[in-house]
């Protein structure tokens, strides 16, 4: 897996991707400690608001940006928003009022929103070789698993000699590493491609468009939401059933990290998993795994009164980790081989908001059943919920799911860019669906 940081671009771009997810996770520890020296009691709310505004930053820009994302360069935008971000943690501090708070996380998510999606979308011109591409994958996934284990512990190693607004100037020391690395990375050019001219509207749903009208990816989206079913029950949970069992906030920091060390395993396996089985079977199957996982537990749960005894909740961390680590990971791969090199950042875009979707579904319904009715009946709801993205992921996701398909174009006009370059008899082609093409493509 280690052989792909061989690759001078690519190294330097995880290396940037690494010092921004650390810098991410000192802001999380230091924005929850800000929000209760501002609120108190109500630091909670504050932080749930601030939660909500991020997924809607997410949703509502990522598809903005990745809509124009073509005709700007990738390294200016990526840097700028390195920058943005730098910027925006350096006034975090300063903040004395809720609504600032709301107002630069809403900038901060904003920036990310634009970010990611755009980081994502360059790995596959810089690694088109599809074992390659794998290999980054299951770093970047094994990056987002170290940064939720290994930034709460710097963060409290940190707090021991320093008071916690100066957390702020580590965030914002990481996003301009993190930008510097960037402009140090020799990204490739995107190649010129022509392009039918687009009111805005559609400009910035063309990624939904291409997305909604691709089963795989629908089917992605599916298994996207069983993940978030997971992964939800563990974030928002985990410190009020292991507190209800009488642990201590060491006990809390172990069972998170079973979850991430359960991801890990999941990801170290994955690239020699994925040279022998299709990405629709180890995804499904990851979205099964989560479903019998919550189920099981709740069943646990519901028989010892609310209460999951302590190695079994280790052990059902470790397997919620594991299958979310399936769900999520091979995305990237169902991403690259669905669009060509323009519509790419748009499709990335497309996806980073449509998934937060089903985020933002998944956490107040793991937050506020369990708060109002109990831990069993929210492992059992979202065990729902992950069945739901199952079946719906086995229903929309064809099982012959070839990269290219062969089809015809009997109704385009001669002159039409497209017959100029593959002509109109039968040809083969990447599977890119727009409103050229019927959303169930026509198989020659």
């Amino acid at each position: 897996m280690l052989s792909v940081l061989a690759n001078r671009t690519y190294r330097h771009l995880f290396a940037a991707q690494v010092i921004a997810l650390v810098g991410t996770g000192l802001a999380t520890v230091a924005l929850g400690l800000l929000a209760y020296e501002i609120a108190g009691a109500d630091a909670g709310a504050v932080l749930g608001t601030a939660l909500a505004i991020k997924m809607v930053a997410y949703i509502g820009v990522a598809p903005v940006v990745g809509a124009y994302a073509d005709r700007l360069p990738r390294k200016t935008l990526l840097v700028a928003m390195d920058m943005v971000r730098a910027g925006v943690a350096l006034v975090l501090p300063f903040v004395e009022a809720v609504w600032q708070v709301y107002l630069l996380i809403f900038l901060l998510q904003s920036a990310s929103a634009a970010f990611t999606p755009t980081f994502q979308a360059t790995i596959p011109d810089i690694l088109p070789d599809e074992a390659e591409y794998t290999n980054a994958l299951s770093l970047s996934r094994l990056a987002y698993d170290l940064e939720s284990l290994l930034s709460p512990m710097l963060a409290a190693a940190l707090l021991t000699v320093i008071g916690f607004h100066w957390l702020f100037a580590g965030t914002s020391v990481g996003f301009a590493i993190s930008g510097l690395l960037v402009v140090t990375s020799a990204l490739p050019h995107r190649a010129a491609a022509a392009r039918v001219v687009e009111g805005v509207w559609r400009k910035t749903t063309r990624g939904m468009r291409i997305y909604l009208q691709t089963p795989r990816l629908v089917g992605l989206l599916a298994v996207t939401l069983a993940a978030a079913a997971g992964s939800a029950m563990v974030i928002v949970n985990t410190v009020v059933i292991v507190k209800s069992m009488g642990g201590s906030q060491q006990d809390v920091a172990l069972a998170l990290a079973a979850y991430g060390g359960g991801s890990m395993l999941a990801a170290l396996s994955l690239p020699r998993i994925l040279l022998r089985t299709a990405d629709r079977t180890v995804m499904l199957a990851g979205a099964a795994v989560l479903a019998t996982g919550l189920a099981g537990l709740g069943l646990a749960a519901w028989r010892g009164d609310g209460l999951v005894g302590w190695s079994t909740l280790l052990a059902g961390w470790v397997v919620l980790g594991a299958a979310y680590a399936l769900c999520v990971t091979p995305g990237g791969r169902l991403l690259r081989r669905s669009a060509d090199d323009a519509d790419r950042p748009a499709l990335f875009a497309a996806q980073f908001a449509l998934s937060h979707v089903c985020w933002l579904v998944a956490y107040p319904l793991a937050g506020q059943v369990g708060a109002r009715i109990g831990m069993a009946a929210a492992f059992l709801l979202l065990a729902a919920l992950a069945a739901i993205g199952l079946v719906a992921g086995l229903r929309i996701w064809p099982r012959a799911d070839p990269d290219t398909l062969g089809h015809r174009h009997p109704d385009l006009a001669d002159d039409h860019p497209h017959l100029a370059e593959h002509g109109r008899t039968a040809h083969r082609h990447r599977v890119v669906i727009d409103d050229l093409h019927p959303r169930w493509p026509r198989r020659d």
